[in-house]
């Protein structure tokens, strides 16, 4: 009946709901009809004339109403049903959107049951799923705790063989249930310990319920946009494999979302855009209420060059350089004439943090802020901001952060973490195409800062974020294809979770860090103090050896890897960053043995080692 969005539903059930000009349930229709599905029966209840009158546009429909529906559960109307069922089954939810593609896989699916699931959306009153070891149904609940172990969310898309659904209908009306209250869902658990029934959980399946506007909006702005890219016929595009720490790889329908109708960036449509992007990224790391993404055309460099040019005063920032990045910092203090001191660090070892507090307290300078780099890309190494941060906090400090190299993979909270300024592009972990920097910044912080002398023009941060503010447009021309890219970068990481994006690159790490070991080769950064996100590795100790070989064969084999950046030791760098997974870096490993082997690298070691063991 769709009473959580009443205003939206008192003249209509919720499966009419429209989004892009079409009911969701007839989107659902057209994708049944596409898969070869020509009998179409809807168990109907509240107003139940709009099933109807879709019902005389496709012969293939036949509607039968639930006179009982306001006092009866799911499983009621499909009991109704019996008589119009006489096979297996695709039973399916009216509010539902989602990709076809999964169709065809239960469709063809070896088990005759099956409950499609997905990985858990957080997106609110989720259906959880508890299986046993096999992947078979053992329980189903909306609360958690009455579950023994939660193995994935319900969808709302089952296959039911018909002998299981004879087995449904049979237990609804033997259960010492009320069996009118019963839903479709406690039937499949009451039936499970008899009939084996079979999860099939999805990763990145594009699907939503609606039940109230949080799900409408989520519907409309993240799930549909990832459905109608999924689901566009473009040609698949060469797959390249960026092991270099950025730009990183992509998925085609990030690639085509670049192809648009020609716009004018001062429409309002395309400030919209905008709008949605600046507060969906903040959303990843902080409360758009109290902070704010503010967009520059520009890479990651530029936007912490804007944040250092713009919000320091008269007062000193004290620099953590433990890497090219920080070193990077500290050069474009020294370009703007700004006061700073530079905290050095060794580049592959953690912050000493009481050494770093000592520098604060004895400082005859006062410290208005401190910038560091969050994971520095020059080995990997991820520096403590958490820690950093209440060590700022302490002291009065605002923290400025490099997350270039980290957001959008790694889980950051500013406001937890007490960070003032965080500098990102969309071209790293957020899967984007290169091009758009951006500063998320607490806003009251922002604002303090309108009244100080300008040291740049097209950088200035408190200048942007006003005119922006005002028009929700960029002061100067955007790089309109690639924000296009980035809203759908956007869309396809919230689907994701930065959680599971994480948890997708530390597997691709792992298999990198045991290969490499195997192999005979180390890693500079300790396990402990790793980002997991980039690893610089000790070039091979042989003559036969040159990097820009070994980067030619990769490249030959579609893989991209990184020259290091230390001058003191030798270093090659592979991320494990982009539309990758372990998989990928499983060819990797591989490729690097093949090529360890051309030059001769074991039998280098064994004279070294002056034994034949490898």
């Amino acid at each position: 009946m769709g009473t959580r969005l009443r205003e939206i539903t008192k003249d209509q059930p919720k499966g009419m709901l429209v989004i892009d000009e079409k009911p969701i349930i007839e989107q659902s229709i057209c994708k049944l009809i596409e898969m070869g599905i020509d009998r179409i029966v809807i168990g109907t209840g509240y107003l139940a004339e709009a099933y109807e009158r879709l019902a005389l546009q496709y012969p293939q429909i036949k509607c039968i109403r639930n006179d009982e529906y306001e006092k009866t559960g799911s499983m009621y109307t499909l009991y109704n049903l019996k008589d119009h069922i006489s096979g297996d089954i695709l039973l399916l939810e009216c509010d539902l959107i989602y990709e076809k593609k999964p169709l065809e896989l239960l469709i063809k699916h070896k088990e005759r049951d099956v409950i499609l699931a997905s990985e858990l959306t957080g997106s609110k009153d989720e259906v959880f799923i508890e299986t046993d070891e096999f992947h078979l149904l053992v329980n189903m609940s909306k609360n958690r705790n009455k579950l023994s172990n939660i193995y994935a969310e319900l969808v709302g898309i089952t296959k039911i063989s018909y002998n299981t659904f004879q087995a449904m209908c049979h237990y609804a009306t033997s259960t010492q249930y009320d069996s009118s209250k019963l839903n479709y869902e406690d039937a499949l658990v009451g039936i499970s310990k008899n009939i084996k029934i079979y999860v099939q959980k999805l990763r990145n399946f594009a699907w939503c319920e609606i039940d109230d506007k949080h799900h409408l909006y989520r519907a409309k702005h993240y799930i549909y946009p990832i459905i109608k890219a999924k689901e566009k016929t473009y040609p698949p595009v060469k797959r390249n494999i960026l092991l270099n720490p950025g730009p990183a790889t992509t998925t085609d329908t990030v690639k085509y979302a670049q192809v648009v109708p020609d716009i004018c960036p001062r429409e309002g449509e395309f400030g919209d855009i905008m709008q949605f992007i600046s507060t969906e990224l903040t959303r990843f790391v902080a409360d758009p209420e109290e902070y704010t993404a503010i967009l520059f055309g520009g890479s990651g460099t530029a936007v912490v060059e804007s944040i250092l040019s713009s919000v320091i005063g008269e007062d000193t920032v004290l620099i953590i350089n433990n890497g090219v990045y920080g070193r990077r910092m500290c050069q474009m203090a020294e370009v703007y004439g700004l006061k700073y001191i530079e905290y050095r660090s060794a580049p592959d070892e953690a912050l000493d943090l009481a050494s770093l507090e000592a520098v604060i307290q004895n400082s005859t300078a006062k410290i208005s802020h401190l910038a560091v780099v969050h994971n520095e890309t020059t080995t990997g190494l991820l520096n403590d901001i958490g820690s950093i941060g209440q060590l700022c906090k302490k002291y009065h400090v605002y923290m400025i952060v490099d997350a270039v190299s980290s957001y959008g993979a790694i889980p950051i909270d500013m406001n937890v973490m007490n960070i003032s300024y965080l500098a990102a592009s969309s071209n790293k972990n957020i899967q984007g195409m290169a091009g758009v920097g951006f500063v998320i910044a607490n806003k009251a912080q922002l604002e303090t800062t309108g009244c100080l002398k300008p040291r740049n023009f097209y950088l200035h941060l408190y200048e942007q974020y006003k005119y922006f503010l005002a028009t929700k447009q960029m002061r100067f021309t955007p790089p309109v294809q690639t924000l296009y890219a980035l809203k759908q970068a956007i869309i396809e990481t919230r689907l994701e979770s930065i959680k599971e994006r994480y948890s997708r690159y530390s597997e691709a790490w792992e298999v990198l860090i045991d290969g490499i070991t195997q192999l005979g080769l180390t890693h500079l950064v300790k396990k402990e103090n790793h980002s997991r996100i980039i690893t610089a590795i000790i070039e091979p100790n042989t003559p036969s050896y040159d990097f820009e070989e070994m980067h030619d064969y990769f490249s030959r084999c579609g893989y991209t890897i990184y020259p290091g950046k230390l001058d003191a030791k030798n270093t090659f760098r592979v991320a494990n960053i982009g539309d990758i997974t372990h998989k990928d870096m499983e060819l990797f490993v591989s490729l690097l043995k093949q090529y360890l082997i051309s030059i001769s690298y074991y039998n280098s070691r064994r004279e070294n080692n002056g034994n034949s063991k490898t």
